[in-house]
């Protein structure tokens, strides 16, 4: 019955962060109608993914090559590495065309709460690449979230051992933003983070 194979690609796309079982549901709706541009491609499409792309090797970047585009690049500065916390920091960073360093991908935060700790996250291959003597700084882009501090204390603690330079990004009032506007955390955030004009 057909009624079954809707309602399991339903379920599959409501899965997905954004998409709740109504948007999951139109989603269907338009790929259904629109079978021979939009599904078939997008099958493909999702099917050529999950054979051709893997995480690198060296920094958990999402690529068709191991060591991804990023790390095999000459361009980039090899002795300024950016932590990131997931892949989808890392391609907003490289949006801004604003670093050109390289990166280093957690997989998550440290979070006692769901039995998180260093081991389940790409901490250790991240201490062994500061121990190798080629880094000069270690920018540590974590959330501002409780979870995301955490994990930025804990890796600035082992990376200091290295004697490597650790920085992390500012926070506080966003380009454009009003203060009326903003949360309380953000506000003290930035009074505390203040720089000279």
């Amino acid at each position: 019955m057909a009624e079954r194979e809707i309602e399991r690609l339903v379920q599959l796309l409501a899965k997905l962060p954004g998409l709740g079982p109504r948007s999951a549901r139109r989603a269907v709706l338009q790929l259904l109608k629109r079978r021979e541009g939009l599904l078939q491609p997008l099958a493909a499409a999702l099917n050529e993914a999950g054979e051709r792309v893997r995480a690198c090797s060296i920094c958990g970047n999402l690529d068709t090559h191991d060591p991804c585009g990023i790390c095999n690049s000459p361009k980039r500065d090899r002795t300024t590495l950016c932590v990131v916390e997931d892949v989808a920091d890392l391609w907003a960073l490289e949006r801004t065309s604003s670093f050109k360093g390289h990166y280093h991908v957690l997989g998550g935060t440290l979070s006692a709460l769901d039995g998180v700790g260093p081991d389940e996250l790409n901490i250790p291959s991240l201490v062994a690449r500061a121990a190798d003597g080629t880094l000069k700084e270690v920018i540590l882009a974590t959330s501002a979230t409780v979870d995301g501090q955490t994990t930025a204390h804990y890796i600035a603690d082992r990376l200091r051992e290295k004697g490597v330079k650790v920085s992390g990004l500012a926070h506080g009032v966003p380009v454009g933003g009003e203060l009326d506007y903003l949360d309380d955390g953000t506000i003290s955030a930035a009074l505390r983070d203040r720089r000279p004009v």
